[in-house]
């Protein structure tokens, strides 16, 4: 199924946490000067402009980047992230938002490369036009797949981040076993895996984090973050990120700023967050 477009989604609560944790992870992996490989398995357009009509439709970075932006110095933690939002903007104002590979580019230096994996045709074609140069690899193929070709890479270190939209029930079978199969071509990489929070699929998710929990990985983290109650529809109340091999002191960046991001981002009294290490 090809028809999830990123666009109607950008900037929204689910992105800020996971641009928050891969923003994190990043200045980590550049704390140190050898270079490290960036591995984007569901990577989308690259890059949206929040004035799109398609992003405009719900507008549900209103409800996500928009209520940090014009307060930032509250947020110093988040200066990495808000950075690479600021190297894609004019000025001080927030028209354009970045998917996860201009994140990524952002904190790439020239030791660093970027594998990034795209299988809708026409996002793909997005993808070239918002980003190219030296070390960027953008392939046109399955990220399941592709990122198990991949492995292990070149540099030896670095991050995977898996997001898939999740359309299909399949797609938590596919993050687990795909995770199995890279932990023994690659063990020491970073892999940050994001998921949805519905309720209609509790059990995926939770049969997700206990799978992941269970692939052999030394340390497993998993922090959520719910901005709303459940609601028995199809709306998304929150998301998760689950990173095995977490870097050093993510659990510490993470317990300092879920506090305050979930009060920042709730949109009713039942927003809240965990932060648990699943192993």
């Amino acid at each position: 199924m090809l028809s999830y477009r990123h666009a109607f989604h950008a900037g929204n609560h689910a992105d800020v946490l996971k641009h928050a944790v891969q923003a994190f992870i990043l200045e980590s992996l550049c704390a140190k000067d050898k270079g490290y490989s960036y591995i984007d398995t569901h990577s989308g357009a690259g890059g949206y402009t929040l004035s799109h009509e398609w992003t405009q439709k719900k507008a549900e970075y209103q409800g996500g980047i928009a209520r940090l932006w014009n307060k930032q110095e509250k947020w110093p933690q988040l200066s990495g992230y808000f950075n690479a939002i600021r190297a894609i903007n004019a000025g001080d104002a927030l028209e354009h938002y970045p998917g996860s590979p201009l994140l990524a580019a952002h904190f790439q230096r020239p030791q660093d490369r970027l594998n990034l994996m795209e299988l809708h045709h026409n996002e793909v074609e997005l993808l070239r036009q918002n980003l190219s140069g030296d070390g960027v690899a953008i392939h046109h193929r399955d990220g399941f797949e592709g990122l198990v070709g991949l492995l292990p890479p070149t540099p030896k270190r670095g991050l995977v981040l898996i997001d898939p939209p999740y359309e299909l029930k399949e797609d938590y079978q596919r993050v687990a076993s795909t995770l199995q199969k890279a932990r023994k071509r690659w063990p020491i990489g970073i892999y940050a895996v994001w998921y949805p929070l519905l309720a209609r699929a509790v059990d995926r998710s939770e049969g997700l984090k206990q799978a992941l929990a269970q692939l052999g990985f030394e340390q497993v983290l998993c922090a959520e973050l719910s901005v709303q109650s459940q609601a028995d529809d199809f709306g998304m109340h929150g998301s998760g990120m689950i990173v095995l091999n977490p870097s050093w002191k993510l659990d510490e960046k993470l317990a300092e700023l879920l506090p305050s991001l979930s009060q920042t981002l709730a949109q009713d009294q039942q927003a809240g967050f965990t932060l648990e290490w699943l192993k």
